[in-house]
């Protein structure tokens, strides 16, 4: 037996997957030792995010051996290794991630598409989790490894490694503007551009999200009290007959009220001839 995920998280393993194979193509181009420690940076945050999944799918498999050899577990581990300190040689099994690829894709193509959209409705809080965080990611990256591209090469350009691009990349997408470094190529202002506009949808999906957690959701509605009987309950003789004899009392009380109701009128009538 293997641990079940969501559509949502596979969609996000699945983008993270192809985002990671775009950086190793990136790595094996012509780049500035600035932009390669950058790329690096991100793809060993990628095979963290990889390692942590492999942990939570090996854990939950039983037998682990379902998944370490039946599903290629072991392709995930060798295409998770980040390339630090001994695994220096780590980038040469990054290959190993298109496993990875392939199966999440055979998962998702089994499934019809009506299936797909039911599920995207029923669970829209995680897919609009996962997918805001990705673009996140997605966006400071992009941003920070393209106004590093343009703004390194320029003489009077003040960003210059990865580090300030990262720094860069942070304030931008938060829309604080901090100030310190700044584009001053085209290329890299409409770079900032891109990155304000796409933080400024990424914090109001965030806020969103957030109200969603903190408002308890409404309490259902209570079941209308049944309706009283028309008949009312039911008497019993002896109360009944209490009430027959309280009837005919107060029967007889009027009877008489009204003969000295007359009797008074009579003596008022002779009074006034």
């Amino acid at each position: 037996m293997l641990r079940a995920h969501g559509n949502a998280y596979n969609i996000f393993i699945l983008v993270l997957t192809i985002f990671s194979l775009a950086i190793m193509v990136l790595l094996i181009l012509p780049v500035t030792p600035a932009e390669h420690d950058l790329l690096m940076l991100y793809d060993n945050a990628v095979c963290v995010i990889f390692l942590i999944d492999f942990a939570f799918n090996i854990t939950g498999a039983k037998p682990k051996r379902a998944y370490f050899i039946g599903q290629r577990g072991w392709l995930d581990l060798l295409g998770s290794i980040p390339t630090i300190g001994v695994f220096q040689l780590g980038a040469l099994l990054r290959l190993a991630r298109l496993s990875r690829l392939a199966r999440i894709t055979r998962l998702l193509r089994g499934q019809a598409g009506k299936d797909l959209v039911v599920d995207v409705l029923r669970n829209r809080g995680q897919y609009a989790t996962f997918i805001t965080i990705l673009l996140a990611g997605i966006v400071l990256s992009t941003g920070s490894i393209l106004v590093l591209e343009f703004e390194s090469r320029a003489a009077d350009g003040n960003i210059k490694t990865g580090g300030e691009a990262i720094w860069w990349g942070l304030v931008t997408i938060t829309t604080v503007g901090y100030g310190d470094f700044y584009p001053v190529t085209m290329l890299g202002r409409l770079t900032g551009i891109f990155v304000m506009f796409a933080g400024i949808g990424i914090i109001g999906a965030l806020a969103s999200i957030l109200a969603s957690l903190l408002v308890s959701p409404s309490t259902p509605a209570e079941p209308a009290p049944e309706a009283a009987s028309p008949a009312g309950p039911a008497l019993d003789a002896s109360t009944t007959s209490a009430i027959v004899e309280e009837l005919a009392g107060l029967r007889a009380e009027v009877a008489g009220q009204r003969v000295e109701i007359a009797a008074l009128r009579a003596t008022l009538d002779t009074d006034s001839t």
